[in-house]
C-alpha cells in the first residue's frame, strides 16, 4: 500500500501492509512498526473484546507501541548484530562490503526530508509539530484549505530546510486528512515519547531484555508488553496507563536523553 497500516477484524484478525521501497530499506521499519499495532490489538483481554472497555487505551499508546519495536527494537545493535548476516545473504551486492558498525550508524542518519514515515528519529518530531500547528491553523479558521500547500511548503523550509517538489512529496503525502483524522498525527510524538519509557520499565523488569533481542527472542518482550499494556484494554486513561506500566506519566527526558545518547 502506498501508506503502511494495520487492520482486522478482531484480535484474532490481524492484517498489516508495507510499502517496499527499490532503493531503501525503508519496508523493514514500517512492517515493524506496523506489527507493533498489530500486537497490541492482538494482545487486547480477550473476556472484553466485545466491550468498550477491551479496545486500545489511546491512540497516542497504541503508536508508542509502534514506534517501540520499529525503532527500539529495529534500529537497536542488538538486533542488527542477530539479523545483518541474513540481510547481507539477502542482499550480498549491495552489503557484502558493508561491516555491520557502518550499517548502523547509516540506520541512525540524520538527514531532513520529505516523507515523515521515512524521516530519522531526530527529525520526526519536526514531521509532526508541522503537522499539528496547521491543523490548529485548520480548526482556527486561521488558514484556507486551498492555501495548505503553500503554508506547507513554508514550514518545511522552515524547520527542516528541505524544498518541496510537489503536493505528492508535500502536503498530500498522508491519508489521515483526507479520512478525516485531524487532531491524529500529534499521537505519534506522543507515541515516539511514551515509548522510550516503556521500553525502559521493561528492560527494568526484564534485566536481559537487549540480550534476549540480540538472540532473537521476542517473546519476553511481547509477554511482558501484553501483561502491563495490553492487558488493560481501556480501563484507565491513557495517563494512568502508562503509570501502571512505567511508575510516571508521560516525560518528556527520558526520550530526550535517548536522543542524545542514541545520535550524540
Amino acid at each position: 500500500t502506498e501508506h503502511p497500516f494495520a487492520s482486522g477484524a478482531g484480535r484474532d484478525d490481524i492484517r498489516i501492509t508495507t510499502n517496499y521501497h527499490p532503493d531503501s530499506l525503508e519496508s523493514l521499519f514500517s512492517t515493524m512498526h506496523e506489527y507493533g499495532h498489530g500486537l497490541y490489538s492482538h494482545q487486547l483481554p480477550e473476556h472484553l473484546e466485545r466491550l468498550p472497555i477491551g479496545q486500545h487505551c489511546s491512540l497516542g499508546i497504541h503508536e508508542s507501541q509502534s514506534r517501540l519495536w520499529e525503532n527500539l527494537v529495529g534500529r537497536s545493535l542488538p538486533f542488527w548484530r542477530r539479523f545483518y548476516p541474513r540481510l547481507q545473504e539477502t542482499y550480498p551486492e549491495q552489503f557484502a562490503g558493508v561491516d555491520l558498525a557502518r550499517f548502523h550508524a547509516g540506520i541512525h542518519a540524520v538527514r531532513p526530508g520529505l516523507i515523515r514515515i521515512q524521516a530519522d528519529e531526530v527529525t520526526y518530531g519536526m514531521h509532526v509539530m508541522l503537522r499539528f500547528e496547521l491543523e490548529q491553523d485548520i480548526v482556527e479558521g486561521r488558514v484556507e484549505l486551498r492555501d495548505l500547500p503553500e503554508r506547507w511548503n513554508e514550514k518545511m523550509w522552515d524547520y527542516l530546510g528541505v524544498e518541496v517538489p510537489d503536493d505528492g512529496h508535500g502536503v498530500l503525502q498522508d491519508v489521515h486528512w483526507s479520512s478525516g483524522s485531524i487532531g491524529y498525527f500529534s499521537t505519534y510524538l506522543i507515541g515516539t515519547v511514551a515509548s522510550v519509557q516503556i521500553w525502559q520499565a521493561a528492560g527494568r523488569d526484564v534485566p536481559e531484555l537487549e540480550e534476549h533481542v540480540g538472540n532473537g527472542e521476542f517473546t519476553p518482550l511481547r509477554t511482558w508488553l501484553g501483561e502491563h499494556v495490553h492487558a488493560l484494554g481501556c480501563k484507565f486513561s491513557p495517563q494512568e496507563t502508562l503509570r501502571r506500566a512505567t511508575g510516571s506519566a508521560i516525560a518528556a527526558q527520558p526520550y530526550l536523553d535517548y536522543l542524545r545518547q542514541t545520535y550524540a
